[in-house]
């Protein structure tokens, strides 16, 4: 039984991979290799049947806590984004220095991806990119630096990236310590690639103007500066719900989506429904990524299988064994994420160290927390917000390999030396 299992999930996983060769969306690998696992257990076991049963509930509980968290914090940046919340930032952006420009873009994407998420974070850029630079070939730099400053962003934030969201809301991290002891690798992480850059760069940029003054008027009509402020807000105290009440963070998630929700509604009372409809929480809901909040379902009860039938327990043996090291398994999880989908490997990581052994702020939770939400950075297709720049800009696999792979690569192993001397002064 335990072979079939595997062989379905590597096949499944190779589909997944491999999703734009084969012109199969992952969503629909990953809901087949969960279904197909679950009834290859429940058919192999029919004697316990009432305790896969069990296991099944108790994974789709747990499951979909992450799931009702990411779909309250999406909507919410849809609502944002609906009231043009995110160029009361960018209609302020002057300056045309391709060096200055670049700096100021990558930071500014740290922090919103801290905020918001990684893959939110690097569609909001591009977009803006588009406004601020004209050139193509400019432009396609300027996203390679936004996915590894997306990433990096999103690794030391409990809502920035959905593997960091996955080990705090299972407990393996709380919110205060992974900002603490990862904020500077992951800033290192960034910094190193833009130094390097910073020596290639010169000239202006080539855009429009942008007019200040009618860009404020458009604000003022669609209440920009309200959304963009209560929103941030609401996500930014999801982690204080959280500690204040000891309840689950998608409670605190919901609550903040509730409040924005009804602010919306209110800002347009005096509109007719057509004039309303944009700006509403439903239209928001139907542009949310459906289909990835499906496939984080997928994988994480696939998982869910190949925990209860203990093959992850029997493969962090053999990694024990063979590599020894945390800190070079950590590492290699991350350069793996590069691979294939970082949520997959962080959800097998999750069910191989148990909790009791490896408990709430252990090292290698946090180096977890850092390798696979920066490690994808090295490829663009190994995290969400490099195949969503790749979408949008049409980005060349080669490309990304040849100009941005190496800067990613120096970042991600200077981040995590950094991490690993911190820890060390430290000393948890």
């Amino acid at each position: 039984m335990e072979l079939a299992l595997i062989i379905i999930f590597v096949l499944g996983y190779a589909a997944i991979a491999f999703e734009h060769s084969i012109k199969i969306n992952k969503t629909a690998s990953a809901l087949i290799i969960a279904t197909l696992m679950w009834a290859v257990w429940a058919l192999c076991e029919r004697l316990q049947i009432a305790e896969i049963n069990a296991e099944l509930n108790n994974e789709l509980a747990n499951t979909s806590q992450i799931l009702f968290f990411l779909m309250g914090a999406m909507t919410i940046v849809e609502l944002i984004d609906a009231h043009q919340g995110f160029k009361i930032i960018t209609n302020r952006i002057r300056t045309k220095d391709t060096k200055k420009l670049l700096w100021i873009i990558s930071i500014l994407t740290f922090f919103l991806s801290a905020l918001l998420d990684n893959l939110t974070t690097a569609i909001v850029m591009v977009s803006l990119l588009r406004k601020l630079v004209h050139d193509k070939e400019q432009r396609l730099f300027f996203a390679g630096m936004v996915i590894i400053a997306a990433n990096a962003g999103g690794a030391w934030s409990p809502i920035g990236d959905v593997t960091t969201t996955m080990l705090w809301i299972g407990g393996q991290i709380s919110s205060i310590n992974i900002i603490k002891i990862l904020f500077i690798p992951s800033l290192i992480c960034l910094i190193i690639p833009l130094i390097v850059v910073s020596f290639k760069l010169k000239g202006n940029v080539i855009s429009d103007k942008i007019d200040l003054e009618k860009a404020e008027k458009a604000e003022k009509v669609n209440g920009s500066m309200l959304m963009l402020i209560l929103g941030l807000l609401g996500l930014l105290l999801v982690p204080a719900f959280k500690t204040i009440t000891h309840l689950p963070p998608y409670v605190g998630m919901l609550l903040s989506l509730a409040v924005v929700w009804i602010v919306s509604e209110l800002l347009h009372t005096n509109k007719t429904e057509e004039e309303k409809k944009p700006y509403t929480a439903l239209h928001a809901l139907t542009k949310i990524d459906v289909p990835s909040i499906l496939f984080f379902l997928g994988i994480l009860l696939a998982i869910g299988v190949l925990q209860g039938t203990h093959v992850l327990s029997g493969l962090a043996i053999w990694m024990d064994n063979t590599i020894g090291n945390k800190d070079a398994i950590a590492i290699a999880i991350g350069l793996l994420s590069s691979v294939v989908d970082n949520v997959p490997i962080v959800a097998a990581t999750i069910k191989m160290y148990p909790l009791d052994a490896y408990p709430l702020d252990s090292k290698l939770w946090e180096f977890i927390a850092y390798a696979a939400g920066t490690g994808g950075s090295c490829l663009i297709i190994g995290s969400a917000a490099g195949v969503a720049v790749m979408g949008m800009e049409k980005i060349n696999f080669m490309w990304y390999f040849k100009k941005i792979s190496g800067l990613a690569l120096l970042g991600y192993l200077a981040g995590a030396f950094v991490y690993m001397a911190i820890y060390s002064v430290m000393g948890h």
